[in-house]
């Protein structure tokens, strides 16, 4: 991912950076740093790219998922309907088509959440990325005011 890369690349930048004696400062060459907010930006667009597709992608799953499960439902259906004079056979497809809509459901939902759980995951580093960044740009101007 671009964005990692570029956000490695600053941070090397800053471990690298020459020290201000007797501080805790550095000297950080204000163009670089400018440079590596730009393709920061330019990166960023993609990451939301692909965590809008990831959440298409979940989205098809469980449409798939829930297309399946009404297949599944309908065949059984189709099967009740051929044995319909024998009762037992009726009551266990009855019990197998509510246990397969049961199991869809809970694949789905995992899937859901796992998906949310990604999403989110992605997100909450880029943040704290963003964050680390925004607080040395922050500081380094800070010391470019002193």
């Amino acid at each position: 991912m671009e964005l990692f890369n570029v956000l490695n690349e600053l941070e090397e930048l800053i471990e690298e950076s020459p020290k201000v004696p007797m501080t805790k400062r550095i000297m950080v060459d204000e163009n670089r740093i400018l440079d590596y907010l730009d393709r920061i930006r330019t990166s960023l667009p993609e990451e939301v790219r692909q965590a809008k597709w990831l959440v298409k992608e979940r989205d098809k799953v469980l449409s798939e998922s829930k297309k399946e499960a009404q297949r599944m439902l309908e065949d059984v259906t189709r099967e009740i309907e051929k044995r319909a004079d024998d009762s037992e056979i009726v009551r266990q497809a009855e019990k197998l088509a509510e246990e397969t809509i049961k199991k869809s459901e809970e694949v789905a939902a995992q899937i859901r959440q796992g998906a949310r759980e990604y999403a989110d995951e992605i997100l909450e580093q880029m943040e704290d990325k963003l964050g680390k960044i925004l607080s040395e740009i922050q500081q380094g101007r800070e010391e470019l005011r002193k």
